[in-house]
């Protein structure tokens, strides 16, 4: 917010506030919340955090190793480690100094990597700390605490799935792995058309992974 002394006559000074326009500018958060922790099919020792958007039908899956899997399923299943796990350790020194977690903000994409920030609250202070999605995302779990991201992250990296209510019949039964054909598939080679026939098969088997693989094509074809 920038100050301006501007004299309106010999013995009256006006004081006028100019805020840049940049700064009227808020950017729309949508609230999510983990929906699966999804193994990949194709990729050994791969796996990806499926977030949701609630009361919507967008998925935002995330890329995570397995050590990180591990934290966030232990977490989400409620499991109770004999000796605490690192981000307990973390949840417990922060309650320890009365730190509360009170939401994590998935902040940036940039080159398909998501950067996320904690927002933390004591008694005297909100503070926000730059953290890897992983990590904020185990941090979540444990404190109970809302997962937001912005409108333009989810509009670039956002799946869009079939409203579930619309399910045909038999589509509970499990789902078979996705071939080896459709697994080797040079996407380069395909359609846009065959990549969104493609998204939708590997969508339906739940292979995150390679469903961000496929996303990813179809948007460097865009503009």
């Amino acid at each position: 917010m920038a100050l301006y002394l501007e004299q309106a006559c010999s013995n009256i000074i006006v004081i006028v506030f100019k805020i840049p326009l940049f700064s009227c500018f808020i950017m729309k958060r949508i609230e999510l919340e983990i929906v699966a922790l999804s193994h990949s099919i194709t990729q050994t020792h791969s796996y990806a955090v499926v977030l949701g958007e609630i009361n919507g039908l967008r998925r935002l899956p995330i890329v995570i190793g397995g050590f990180e899997a591990q934290a966030i399923a232990v977490a989400l299943e409620k499991m109770q480690p004999s000796r605490p796990l690192t981000h307990d350790l973390m949840k417990n020194f922060m309650h320890a100094f009365g730190v509360d977690l009170t939401e994590i903000i998935i902040s940036d994409l940039q080159e398909g990597i998501f950067y996320s920030k904690l927002v933390c609250v004591s008694e005297n202070d909100t503070v926000e700390i730059d953290s890897r999605t992983s990590d904020a995302l185990a941090l979540a779990v444990r404190f109970g605490c809302p997962i937001y991201t912005y409108e333009h992250i989810l509009e670039s990296a956002g799946i869009l799935m079939e409203d579930t209510g619309k399910k045909k019949k038999g589509s509970d039964a499990p789902a078979k792995p996705v071939s080896e054909h459709a697994a080797q598939e040079d996407l380069k080679s395909m359609s846009l058309e065959e990549l969104h026939t493609l998204l939708t098969e590997v969508l339906e088997h739940e292979d995150y992974l390679r469903a961000i693989v496929i996303r990813d094509e179809i948007n460097s074809r865009k503009g």
